[in-house]
């Protein structure tokens, strides 16, 4: 904990001081972090407030980082009842939506596993395969590349929930199989979206692939410093609209991309409403779809990256239903 005037210090549980204080950088003048701690039966919030106190801060505001769990929360304002507890969401996503050099290669690396590891899946798909074997295939894949990751798979008329259905489900020549998910690579993500079928596609999958396809890429195009994030969602949602599958969320059921980081989804996001002016070093999910209830969905996604003067995606896109990964 970081404490507006004075020096940090840190409350963690006795038994785990020696690997706190392993995580934990030594200050520039060599002294040792203020880190102290709490026997099973103590309060560690008592502890807390005396850091508080101690650093000459008896009242005031205490930022409180958004996934903080309710219960530590609200014990802090037990144990410091003359604190003001707000949201720290401000300063956390303000400090984390823009990258490092370091942190884009980690991501980078990252999108380069996961599809790897759904490619090595696809390799090995035969129909009859139930949706819970393909997973298991692209968890071993990741085990295989030293990631943890997962995924989830949808199958024919499921593909029609953006997020999925918990029925079994088993490929079929003909039918759309969506893949989606990703790994970790040093605490960075990815989110990836495939989207395929075992043998030979109609013509109208063929149609919303293609619809799909345009509209991530005109949200790749769109893309850029200085512009607002509704932006990049207006330009994907027009070309979904313009081809048939509107008005607005009829078919294409959610904004077009969400902040991608040390989680999954972090600020900001590519919706409606949001003028959030886009910065170099941002990075997104770009994922369009299209959703036909009782037949199937399509959706592509790959992560992006904000540059000086435009954007790019971290993996190349799908070219097409029958070569999800652009290699014979």
């Amino acid at each position: 904990m970081l404490p507006a005037k004075g020096k940090a210090f840190y409350v963690c549980p006795a038994f785990e001081e020696e690997r706190a204080r392993e995580q934990i950088a030594t200050a520039p003048d060599g002294e040792r972090p203020d880190v102290r701690t709490w026997q099973e039966d103590d309060n560690p919030y008592r502890l807390l407030a005396q850091g508080l106190r101690d650093r000459g801060i008896s009242a005031g505001t205490l930022g409180m980082e958004e996934t903080v769990r309710f219960l530590f929360s609200d014990a802090v304002a037990k144990a410091a009842p003359q604190v003001n507890i707000v949201s720290g969401t401000p300063v956390t996503a303000g400090c984390r939506m823009v990258k490092s050099k370091h942190e884009i290669e980690l991501m980078r690396l990252a999108n380069k596993v996961t599809l790897t590891a759904y490619e090595a899946a696809y390799r090995a798909l035969r129909e009859g395969m139930t949706q819970s074997a393909v997973e298991d295939l692209i968890t071993a894949a990741y085990i295989q590349l030293g990631f943890p990751g997962e995924a989830t798979v949808q199958i024919g008329e499921y593909s029609s929930f953006p997020h999925g259905s918990a029925t079994p489900q088993v490929i079929r020549e003909g039918r759309i199989v969506m893949v989606d998910d990703g790994c970790t690579v040093e605490g960075y993500q990815s989110d990836i979206t495939r989207t395929f079928v075992l043998g030979k596609p109609s013509d109208r999958m063929k149609k919303v692939f293609d619809t799909v396809h345009q509209a991530q890429t005109a949200a790749l195009k769109t893309a850029r410093p200085g512009l607002e994030c509704q932006a990049v969602d207006a330009a994907a949602r027009k070309v979904i609209t313009d081809e048939g599958y509107g008005p607005d969320y009829k078919y294409f059921t959610h904004r077009v991309g969400h902040g991608i980081g040390m989680d999954e989804h972090e600020w900001p996001y590519l919706v409606r409403g949001n003028t959030t002016p886009m910065i170099a070093n941002m990075t997104f999910s770009d994922e369009p779809g299209i959703y036909i209830r009782g037949e199937f969905g399509v959706r592509l996604e790959d992560d992006m990256h904000i540059t000086e003067d435009g954007a790019e995606l971290f993996t190349p896109q799908s070219p097409s239903l029958e070569n999800p990964f652009g290699t014979a």
